[in-house]
This record gives structure tokens, C-alpha cells and sequence, in this order.
């Protein structure tokens, strides 16, 4: 079962990496076009996504037990999204070895800064800033 949740959280963060450089090759992170940005089925979209955001954050909130973790996570999450998301499982599915119980990686508390989840903070603001438009 670890094998296969590893596999699957290295598919997502892979795949994610691939549509989001592929995308922004081809079109400015801020430059969706308003018929777009305005558009209902759009804005359901973003809802269903940051929801499940921050449904998922409240398991990294658990998880990790200094606050400068969980800010730096609830941030990275956020900006990156499902890209934060699988690095933070991968994290904690390396954790263990195969006689680990899963249940006791699903539920053990992480203490400490939290280095990759602030790395992932400061890339998605970089990110973002890059991405705005320029006057």
C-alpha cells in the first residue's frame, strides 16, 4: 500500500509540474482572459479547488505542531495547490518502510519548522509575484 501511495502522489506531482510549466509557456500566470475569469462553471471551479485546499489543510494543520509549519504549509498550499499537496504526502509517506501501519503515518505528529513546507511557501510567492502583471 506504501509502494502505491508513494507512486500515486509522485504521479500527481509530476503531472501537475507538467500542465503548470506547459501552461505557463504558453500563456502569463495573470493573463486568463475576463470572459474566462468571469465565467460561472470558472468561478464553481476555483471554490471546489480552494475548499479542497483547505480541507486538506486541516489534516497538515494536525499533522504539524509548530506554527511557523503550519503557516508556511497553509501558504504553499494555497499559491500551489495540488502540487504542495503531493509533496507533502510524498514527505510523509517517506516516513515509513514497509512494516510501517499506514494508520500510524496518516496520524503522527511532526515537529519542527517544517524546511520543505516553507521551501514550498517562498516558491509559491516567488511564483506569484512573477506572475503578475507589470505596469
Amino acid at each position: 500500500m506504501l509502494l502505491a501511495l508513494r507512486s500515486l502522489f509522485l504521479l500527481v506531482l509530476a503531472s501537475m509540474l507538467a500542465v503548470t510549466t506547459w501552461a505557463s509557456l504558453r500563456c502569463p500566470l495573470f493573463a486568463v482572459p475576463r470572459d474566462v475569469f468571469t465565467h460561472p462553471w470558472f468561478i464553481a471551479t476555483l471554490f471546489d479547488a480552494y475548499w479542497g485546499f483547505l480541507t486538506f489543510f486541516v489534516w497538515v494543520w494536525y499533522k504539524q505542531t509548530s506554527g511557523i509549519a503550519r503557516s508556511a504549509w497553509f501558504v504553499a498550499i494555497m499559491l500551489l495547490g495540488n502540487i504542495a499537496m503531493s509533496a507533502f504526502c510524498l514527505a510523509e509517506l517517506m516516513h515509513g518502510d514497509r512494516k510501517t501501519d499506514l494508520r500510524d503515518l496518516l496520524t503522527a505528529r511532526r515537529e519542527g519548522i517544517g524546511a520543505l513546507g516553507l521551501s514550498l511557501a517562498t516558491l509559491g510567492v516567488v511564483v506569484v509575484a512573477l506572475g503578475l502583471p507589470r505596469n
